[in-house]
């Protein structure tokens, strides 16, 4: 095989970036999206086929791997139609409405043995990915806990789009940009076994939250505390780790959110005001073609070591745990 052949079902704005960042040993073929219009534009862009069905695209026998950039309610579906199509798969965030979902998707991946990839995207971002190293090499000592903030402020309209809509989304702000913040917070702690918080619908006239607030602690109780929100006003990206050793601070991730920013606080031995290191990454986030790059690898190579199934999986059950408490029953 000298290159792949790839399909995107969901043409719109994560589809258009996913296509833009493909690698070159890739080849875009088809896609499909619900929307006729959607669909041509994209194909004209991208020099691709366009199917009138997503049922039929998968079906197609020349085609290796399919891109799902879809609402949250068929991104399972259509996963589990590929991967029993052996096709290999990437499927955005959060690949389903709840654990079921994700469950079942992890037993038909496991019986057909393809690749499949979950689209974190964050994981990639330069600021994440140098944190990591630093967190690797020592520098900040043994983590103690950190605080997340994710938000946007939405648009005119905004209570009336799909993500508005339990049924297509599956929830709310906690399932649009909580799981970036849970996943990079298990990224630097690890795995979580205590849940807590609150999701709640402040200003938007929605049926889903617009606000959700976690606390969530590692068996060693490393905690991470984070808030998402949809009523920030003015788009904000932050997450701070702090060790025995000194701190760092992530902010920004391009565009509106402010220029990518890494910030590293050492302490002194005697303490006070800390030498401080500052790293900026003005350039365009290119973390979905990072991801898109680990994807196509694991494929070539038949070992599957990026983010998957499982990683959304866990995702998903710290979500169901604020729902429950909330006493939202979007995924009863």
């Amino acid at each position: 095989m000298n290159y792949l052949k790839v399909a995107i079902i969901g043409c719109g704005g994560i589809g258009l970036k996913r296509a833009y960042f493909l690698p070159q040993n890739c080849k875009l073929v088809a896609c499909h999206d619900v929307n006729d219009t959607a669909a041509v534009s994209f194909a004209k862009i991208n020099n691709c086929h366009v199917f009138k069905s997503w049922r039929e695209l998968v079906s197609e026998g020349d085609i290796d791997a399919v891109i799902i950039a879809t609402p949250h309610n068929v991104l399972s579906e259509i996963a589990a139609f590929a991967i029993r199509a052996s096709k290999h798969v990437f499927v955005e965030k959060p690949a389903g409405l709840n654990s079921k979902e994700i469950q079942k998707l992890i037993s038909i991946r496991n019986e057909f043995q393809r690749i499949v990839h979950v689209g974190f995207n964050h994981r990639y971002h330069k600021a994440v990915l140098k944190a990591v190293e630093m967190v690797k090499s020592g520098c900040l000592g043994e983590l103690m806990f950190l605080r997340g903030r994710y938000g946007h402020g939405g648009r005119v309209g905004y209570e009336k789009e799909w993500r508005s809509n339990p049924k297509l989304s599956g929830g709310g702000e906690l399932m649009d940009q909580g799981p970036h913040l849970i996943d990079l917070s298990r990224a630097f702690l690890g795995e979580f076994s205590e849940v807590s918080g609150f999701a709640h619908t402040y200003f938007w006239d929605a049926p889903v939250e617009d606000n959700a607030f976690m606390t969530l602690k590692t068996p060693d109780k490393k905690v991470a505390f984070l808030h998402v929100s949809s009523s920030e006003w003015k788009n904000i990206f932050s997450m701070e780790i702090y060790g025995k050793l000194g701190k760092l601070e992530i902010s920004g991730l391009g565009g509106s959110y402010g220029v990518e920013r890494l910030i590293y606080y050492q302490m002194l031995p005697e303490m006070g005001p800390p030498p401080t290191t500052i790293w900026e990454y003005p350039m365009p986030d290119n973390s979905w073609g990072v991801e898109l790059d680990i994807f196509v690898e694991a494929i070539f190579s038949n070992v599957n070591a990026g983010f998957g199934l499982e990683d959304a999986l866990a995702t998903h059950k710290i979500i169901a745990e604020i729902y429950k408490e909330s006493k939202y029953d979007y995924q009863s």
